[in-house]
């Protein structure tokens, strides 16, 4: 929808230039400074930045070295305490647990290696990190039966899948447990002979048999109501400490279900209930005083290849009212990529803020903006994170986890969320509608993430929405068309190039997992150093605020140099300092 935009006719911005040591100071006599080193090097046109931080910026920051994980690459802020999956299963169920179109069978080899490792593990043969989990068993079998049940022809089962099935099932039905035996072949029609368990099993107890009785319409490939993925959601949640169900229900069988849901294609009314489920687990949230507040979702498995950028998007909009809610884990897989709390962690800021913190820190002019973690604003959806890593598969909380509210506003609010496979921007808005925040806008950025960008598409690029599509809908002063909930919107879709509004093209910085490197590209192009970072931040806070029909954004130029100007300025590097000095002083 073209006619939204209005393009810049100037010049194109200054190109990136780094410094060989960039010192960022607040502009006080208790200032914070970020000693960084630098180094460009040029290699096959890409950009590559080595930043450490040296022992006088941990000295004003008040931290030891070994508060500091290395931040060589985001992987290292897995939490130790989860156990891991086994690998060869694991491999397996990343292409048998996914769409109708997607999925991959496997191979005659790899389904007999696969089989045969179960079997050993089943048997006990198999000791620490080479044992197959329980979940990991209910994610495989569920995949294999909803594959049998309810996928086309393309993606049933091989024939080789069937020759390995044949060889090991009359072996696996003797040593598996009953829920496993029961995903595996629910209705007794999948497997020929060697076991009744499937049709008779009911569960052990009520919450259980409730489940239980979900996963048969799952694995059939069917449908639930709103009322019934939200029971059995809250039946079960949160899991142990142990990073095991401490409800009494199975862990294959919760795998199972949160697969197989995926796997289904989610309706609309599965998808509302992920959501909305655990809305009420403090009470009420919090209302901030402010004017406006756009919530971030961004992918909580962060970013493996390039800079993200929304962490310094959010100091940006905070310099002229534009208040910002961003909220995630540390750590989440499948990528297990740089997250915002990885970033703040890293430069010193609290990340275990409170859901009455964020909001204070909201309204609070000198930050503008707050992270919140799952772990503080939602400790049930986050207790699934090791069991997410077993499933191994994004489950509809993926989707779901990206459309929240932990914190409301007096004035308008606004929901931006990423998304990479087509058919899921639709159900990010209904999301966003049913939320009833005045905007509502999904990004294809880069790696599904919310980064726009400046590079210019590639004519070999991938079939469905190209990178920079946005789709979203923004309420109107005036208008008959009133949607269900009484706000009036108007609907729109675009796909942003950035030439059109004076950047020229770029390549996006590599960051390929690093926190260190993501941090200096951010704080570098808060500190007015012209180039590719520098670009994006401004890129995605103009056209970003102008989509959402923010204050003073209704001419896109206008919104665009407003973002130059909190950078140009030093407001925008003094909000984020600011953020991590307030933040560390609360308790």
């Amino acid at each position: 929808m073209k006619a939204l935009f209005n393009p810049i006719e100037s010049s194109s911005l200054s190109s990136f230039q780094i410094k060989t040591s960039l010192y960022f100071t607040k502009p006080n006599s208790s200032c914070l400074r970020f000693p960084l080193t630098g180094r460009r090097k040029l290699s096959g046109g890409g950009l590559q930045i080595k930043a450490v931080l040296d022992s006088s910026m941990l000295e004003q920051l008040g931290l030891k070295e070994s508060d500091i994980k290395n931040p060589a690459i985001s992987s290292t802020y897995r939490r130790p305490e989860i156990p891991k999956p086994n690998l060869t299963v694991l491999d397996a169920q990343a292409k048998v647990c996914t769409g109708p179109t997607q999925t991959k069978p496997l191979s005659e080899e790899q389904a007999f290696k696969v089989f045969d490792t179960i079997l050993r593990s089943a048997r006990g043969e198999l000791k620490g990190e080479e044992r197959v989990s329980k979940a990991q068993l209910g994610a495989f079998f569920a995949g294999m039966t909803i594959r049998a049940n309810a996928f086309p022809e393309e993606t049933q089962w091989s024939d080789g899948e069937r020759r390995a099935m044949d060889v090991f099932w009359p072996q696996l039905v003797r040593v598996l447990p009953p829920d496993v035996l029961f995903i595996a072949d629910p209705e007794g029609s999948l497997l020929g002979t060697g076991s009744t368990v499937g049709p008779t099993f009911v569960g052990n107890e009520t919450r259980e048999m409730r489940l239980v009785g979900a996963l048969r319409e799952i694995l059939a490939g069917g449908h639930l109501g709103y009322e019934e993925v939200k029971g059995v959601l809250r039946d079960v949640l949160p899991l142990g400490t142990k990073y095991s169900l401490n409800s009494g229900v199975s862990e294959s069988l919760l795998s199972a279900f949160l697969i197989g849901q995926r796997m289904n294609r989610e309706t609309d009314r599965e998808l509302k209930a992920y959501c909305l489920a655990f809305d009420d687990e403090f009470g009420a949230p919090p209302v901030a005083d402010v004017k406006s507040l756009t919530h971030y979702g961004e992918p909580y498995d962060g970013n493996t290849r390039f800079f993200r950028s929304t962490l310094f998007v959010a100091a940006v909009r905070s310099c002229y009212g534009e208040s910002s809610m961003l909220h995630g884990v540390e750590w989440m897989p499948p990528k297990g990529g740089v997250t915002e709390e990885q970033m703040l962690k890293f430069m010193g800021a609290n990340t275990s803020l409170s859901v009455q913190q964020a909001k204070e820190l909201i309204e609070d002019e000198k930050a503008g903006f707050a992270y919140l973690s799952l772990r503080e604003a939602r400790p049930s959806l986050y207790s699934l994170i090791g069991m997410r890593e077993h499933i191994k598969k994004r489950p509809p909380l993926a989707t779901t986890e990206k459309v929240q509210q932990f914190v409301r506003a007096t004035g308008k609010e606004s929901i931006v969320a990423g998304f990479y496979h087509e058919g899921y921007e639709e159900p990010l808005l209904m999301l966003m509608r049913r939320r009833g925040v005045h905007s509502g806008l999904v990004v294809k950025g880069e790696e599904g993430a919310l980064s726009m960008t400046t590079r210019v598409r590639a004519a070999s690029a991938s079939k469905g929405f190209p990178v920079n599509y946005c789709s979203g809908f923004r309420s109107l002063s005036s208008d008959t068309a009133l949607g269900a909930d009484g706000v009036s919107r108007q609907s729109f879709n675009l796909e942003v190039d950035a030439r059109d509004y004076g950047f020229e093209p770029t390549e996006t910085p590599r960051t390929d997992r690093s926190v260190s490197k993501n941090i200096e590209l951010g704080l570098s192009a808060l500190s007015g150093e012209k180039g590719a970072a520098y670009d994006r931040i401004v890129l995605n806070a103009g056209i970003v605020d102008h989509l959402l029909g923010c204050e003073g954004a209704e001419d896109v130029a206008i919104a665009i140099e407003r973002a130059k100007e909190a950078i140009d300025s030093g407001k925008a590097l003094k909000k984020l300092l600011n953020y991590i000095e307030i933040s560390r002083k609360m308790k």
